[in-house]
């Protein structure tokens, strides 16, 4: 009896292309997976970026134009990155130094930066041509920062608008090698972000890469008082008005020793509405950039606090208005 071999063929066929079809599509859904898990991951980098430029290591503190006319001095919107903020002897600069433009624009901006040469800038001070950072640029804490925390913050300053803002060169009257702070570390490979277990060490590392140590520590010729350290008393002059920082030491007398940490969070949380700093409150302003700070993440901010109640408590009585 002949075998009629042609209905297996077109059986295994239709098996065979059915079989293709699947892998197609598996292949095809696995690669836009693939997609949108690196979309989702470079968004989720930019956020940390911004989260940190914003409401933590605060780059658009300084490099941006804020509005003293309401409280804490926000920044003015559509200012952001564009450079052009100053600092005298008012804040122990022994000249004058302007806080640079850090948007892509190529000519008076960073858009012809590697990301390198921006980690370089931040961690240590020294420019893509080569100069040294005045310290006030506090690079000396960023240093300490995890290179993620670093490159994320890179990652969203790429995202700025270019703005053609050009910002005068600094005028010193010392050389910097005389200024150039020692670094808390070599490498930024070696730098580890605290698991938020730990919420002491992870506290301290929040309040390292919010540099809260350079307004709250005083200084004297032009070097930190250690001894005094978180214990206020570093003033800091408005123009018409001089007001000092206050003691966040856990001294129950002359510090935060009696806050609780519910009294710490609402303190920050107070700003996060903008009615409470859209005006100019005249002698009540401050330098503190509480509108930026206020929108640090609750988490964080706890973390802060109970770091601070492990450093030693300083007796440091502060005139917060001493003119």
């Amino acid at each position: 009896m002949q075998r009629n071999y042609a209905v297996p063929a077109i059986c295994l066929a239709i098996i065979f292309i059915t079989f293709s079809f699947f892998i197609s599509c598996n292949n095809g859904e696995s690669s836009g997976n693939n997609k949108t898990t690196n979309d989702d991951s470079v968004t989720k980098v930019i956020e940390r970026g911004k989260y940190l430029a914003h409401h933590v290591s605060l780059c658009m503190d300084c490099h941006s134009q804020r509005d003293f006319t309401q409280f804490s001095g926000p920044p003015k919107a559509g200012t952001e990155g564009i450079g052009g903020d100053f600092f005298d002897n008012k804040l122990d600069v022994p000249g004058i130094i302007y806080a640079r433009n850090i948007t892509s624009d190529t000519v008076n901006g960073i858009g012809k930066w590697t990301d390198d040469e921006i980690a370089r800038a931040i961690t240590k001070g020294i420019s893509r041509n080569g100069d040294t950072l005045f310290p006030l640029m506090p690079y000396p804490h960023y240093n300490g920062m995890s290179k993620d925390d670093v490159y994320s913050i890179i990652a969203y300053l790429r995202t700025l608008q270019p703005n053609s803002n050009k910002v005068p060169e600094r005028k010193l009257m010392i050389p910097m090698a005389m200024a150039y702070p020692p670094l808390q570390s070599a490498s930024l490979e070696s730098n580890v972000k605290p698991d938020v277990s730990d919420m002491v060490k992870y506290g301290a590392y929040i309040m390292n890469s919010a540099a809260c140590m350079d307004c709250h520590t005083p200084m004297e010729r032009g070097q930190f008082v250690m001894p005094k350290y978180m214990a206020g008393g570093r003033k800091f002059d408005m123009v018409s008005f001089v007001v000092t920082s206050p003691n966040i030491t856990p001294d129950s007398a002359t510090g935060i020793g009696k806050w609780s940490e519910a009294m710490f969070l609402e303190k920050f949380k107070l700003y996060r509405d903008k009615a409470s700093y859209a005006s100019n409150p005249g002698k009540n302003n401050s330098i503190m950039p509480w509108s930026m700070y206020a929108n640090m993440d609750d988490f964080d901010i706890k973390a802060i606090y109970r770091y601070l109640r492990t450093i030693p408590a300083v007796n440091n009585h502060v005139d917060k208005y001493p003119l």
